[in-house]
Formats: structure tokens, sequence, C-alpha cells
């Protein structure tokens, strides 16, 4: 692709701007497709994503556009939309991508609707384009910034993922390649909803002992999760699995947390959704989580008290009790 290649980012939010401004600062021409007009108007006129990272200069090399069109001549896209827009947005933009351009999924989540993987979707849609999957502990601010970070890029064909590496990577920002494509985004679509009962924990003021206790066993609960699924237990020991987990279920940043605390406080769902912009992605992907993991025979009990609690079925107190209570058993299991 050489040093001058185009890369094409769809997504105008905070992930999709930082990964602009990464390969932008490495020489990299990169256009960015957003639907908010005064996002691109911001970008393209101030190097700015104010909504989004306030007060983060953007390299001039990163340019923005609403038109789907002027991405044909991109040779790599990465797909930052949000999970449950990805159908829409990948239908939309079928007729300007040529065959074989790598399609790299940046978004976490599962499809409600379906309950298909990302590279599920986009297998459907776009069959006669590569997928990949970028996914790891990346707060997107510290990722602009150029502070260190890494992340998982899985693909299936070894000699593109390394291609896509170098595209990728810089010296804050290190991708490690995987051939596990549904390990890599397991992590992701999980994680947020092990932060809510995180979040329940501080919000009960039960202890740091009582969220590496939870955040371990929930690490078990995605494992058989994602190996049930035919993902790799390296992956789910690795950055896309446990390295995201323990950045959401650490850090008040985190809106699931945040959306967990104030259950854990007592507040109702209702209630809380009425002060929020946005859903927090776990409450958004727990159902489907619960669905499929029934689906395949896997026992998530934190996810299933996740879901009662979302659900109004249960308080936060007695749900994260009956954890607590439930019989001794062989920690591998």
């Amino acid at each position: 692709m050489g040093h001058k290649s185009l890369v094409g980012i769809v997504g105008g939010g905070a992930w999709g701007t930082a990964l602009g401004c990464l390969m932008a600062k490495k020489g990299q021409s990169v256009l960015l497709w957003a639907r908010n007009e005064a996002v691109i108007a911001d970008i393209n006129q101030h190097q700015r994503n104010r909504l989004y990272l306030p007060d983060i200069p953007l390299d001039r090399a990163l340019r923005a556009t609403s038109r789907l069109e002027d991405l044909t001549r991109a040779e790599v896209l990465l797909l930052v939309c949000p999970a449950q827009y990805l159908r829409a947005t990948a239908s939309a933009l079928s007729p300007f991508i040529s065959a074989g351009v790598p399609l790299v999924i940046c978004a976490k989540g599962i499809e409600r609707e379906s309950g298909a993987l990302m590279s599920t979707v986009l297998a459907e849609l776009l069959p006669h384009n590569p997928v990949a999957v970028l996914s790891g502990p990346n707060f997107a601010a510290e990722v602009a910034r150029g502070l260190p970070a890494a992340a998982t890029l899985a693909t299936a064909d070894e000699s593109l993922g390394h291609r896509l590496v170098s595209i990728i990577g810089g010296p804050a920002f290190r991708p490690y390649y995987s051939p596990d494509i549904i390990g890599a985004q397991i992590g992701g679509a999980v994680k947020n909803v092990l932060a809510i009962a995180c979040g329940m924990v501080a919000g009960l003021q039960l202890g740091e002992n009582a969220r590496a206790a939870l955040i371990t066993r929930g690490l078990a609960e995605m494992s058989r999760f994602g190996m049930a699924l035919g993902a790799r237990q390296e992956t789910m020991t690795g950055l896309s699995g446990m390295g995201d987990l323990i950045l959401t279920c650490m850090s008040g940043q985190s809106r699931n947390m945040s959306l967990g605390m104030a259950l854990g406080e007592g507040r109702k769902m209702a209630d809380i959704l009425k002060e929020r912009r946005s859903v927090a992605e776990g409450a958004a992907s727990a159902d489907v989580v619960q669905m499929l993991a029934a689906k395949a025979g896997v026992d998530m009990p934190i996810v299933d008290a996740v879901v009662d609690i979302l659900h109004d079925r249960a308080q936060a107190a007695n749900v994260v009790q009956n954890l607590l209570n439930r019989p001794f058993r062989h920690e591998g299991i």
C-alpha cells in the first residue's frame, strides 16, 4: 500500500477520530466519513473534533466527508460506527467498495436482532472483502494524545494482518497480530456487561477485594462463552479479552461502570436513563449475550444477574448476595 495510501474511516466519534489522528501523524492520507456536518466542518476547518475529542489538535492529513462515495479510493477501511448500525452502514457502503479492500471492524458488540458477531454481518453483506478486527483496552482520548496503548489485530490471513499492523501501528500504539477473529470480538462484547456488575459492587461499597474477585470470575465466564463460540483461550486472556475487561472495570471513565454504580446505590434503571443521552453498551448487549450463552449451554451467572437488574426483576444488593451464596466449586469451572 505504501506511505501515501488512503485510509478510510467510517465513523466520526471519539474512536474513529483518534484512529484517524494516529495514522495521519504517521504520514498516511486519512479520509473520515461522518454523519454530523458540524463534526465534518470542525475537522476540515479547525483541525478539531470538539464534540467528541475536545482540546486535541488533529493533523491536517486527516480530512472529513459526509459522502460515502468519497471512500471509493480507500485501500483499507476502518469501520468505527456503533455495532448496532454496522449492518445498515455496510449496506450503504457496498456500492462504493471494491472487492479485496480490507475491512477492519473497530466497533464492539453483537447484533441484537440476529445474535451475529460483526464479522458475520460483514461476511453476509460484503463477502468479497477480507475482514479484520481491531480491539483492545483503548480509551480514545489517550490514543489521540499519543499515550502508549496496545490492541489485538485479528484476521485469518497472516500476511494481511501484518500489513494492517504496519498501517495502523506506531511508536505508541502497538497492535498484536492474532488469527482468532472470533475471540477478538468476544471480549469487547462481554466486558461492558461485566463492567456494570463491577459498578454495582462499587455502588454497594463492597470493597476492592470484591471487585477483583468479580473481574476474575467474569473473565472465567467470558472465556467459557468465547470458547463455546470458537475462540481461543489465549485470546480471552490477551489484550482484547482480559486487557479490555480490566480497563473497563477499573475506570470511572466507563459509562458501564457508572451505570452499575447508580444501580448499586439503589436507583431504578428508568430514572438513570432519563439523565443520559446514550445507553451504556453493556445494557444493550446483556440480553443477547445471555441468549447466546443459554443457546450454547454456557453458565454465566454474573451476566444473568446483570440482566435481572436491568429489567428490574431484582435489587442489586440481593443479586450480589445471591452470587456470593452460590455453592463453593473448583476454580477452573
